[in-house]
Order: C-alpha cells, then structure tokens, then sequence
C-alpha cells in the first residue's frame, strides 16, 4: 500500500470510527431511558450497543494499521503489506457492523417492516462482501 494513500485512509477511517461514536451516544441519549423503563426489548438495546462497540474499536484498529502502513521507511514492504491487510480485515468488520446498527435500531424501536427492508439490504451487502472482498483487499507480496 503506498504511503499517500495510507494516509487517506487513516482520516476516512477515523472519520468513520468518529461518526459512530457520535451515534453511540445520540442512541444512548435517546435510548436509554426507554431501556430503563422497560419500554424496549432489553437484548436487542444491549446487542445494538454491542454492535456499534464492534464497529468503533474495529475501526480504530482499522486506523491503527493504516497509520502504520503510512509511515514510510520505517516498515519494510512486507511489514506494510501485512498492516495494510490487517487494516483492509478490520475496517470490513467495522463497516459491516456499523451498517448492520440501523436495522438494530429500528427493530429496537419496532418499526418491523423498515427494519426487515434495512436487514434485507444488510444481507445484500453481506454477499457482495464475501464474493468480492479477496479480490479488492490489498494483494498479498506473492501475487
């Protein structure tokens, strides 16, 4: 992975990490007291938490790795490569799971049908991942 690009994806990953930190807490504001009361089922709020918590540290690992990968000569080209993969993992599983939390939420708060559309597009995105994600992740050194 060249070091110019390393850098940008340091600043949209954490930009991506940012925003869902931002959501966690916009959620939690406005979620918790329904949890509190008992008004929302109690598995589903705690899996959705849990769910964004996957996709923020994902993403700052994501960030961690890209950094890495953007500093130059201080890594040899296999260490970068192996960064850089690590990173291309990482990311995939934040992103994943921040665009699983939609559908989480609105089936938290029972809005059924529009959840089911979001999920069905969740499971869409899913096997556009698993067919076509070893092709664009960053090459191994052998290839």
């Amino acid at each position: 992975m060249r070091e110019d690009l390393a850098a940008v994806n340091v600043t949209r990953t954490y930009t991506l990490a940012a925003s869902n930190i931002a959501i966690f807490t916009f959620m939690l504001f406005f979620l918790y007291p329904r949890f509190e009361s008992g008004r929302i089922n109690p598995l589903l709020f705690q899996a959705t938490l849990i769910a964004m918590g996957v996709a923020t540290f994902s993403l700052v690992f994501a960030t961690l790795h890209y950094y890495r990968c953007s500093l130059g000569g201080r890594l040899s080209d296999t260490e970068r490569e192996l960064h850089a993969r690590r990173a291309d993992r990482f990311w995939l599983l934040g992103y994943t799971t921040m665009f699983l939390a939609p559908s989480l939420v609105l089936f938290l708060i029972g809005l059924q049908a529009v959840a089911s559309i979001w999920l069905g597009f969740w499971l869409v995105y899913l096997f556009f991942v698993f067919r076509f994600f070893p092709r664009i992740q960053t090459p191994r050194e052998s290839q």
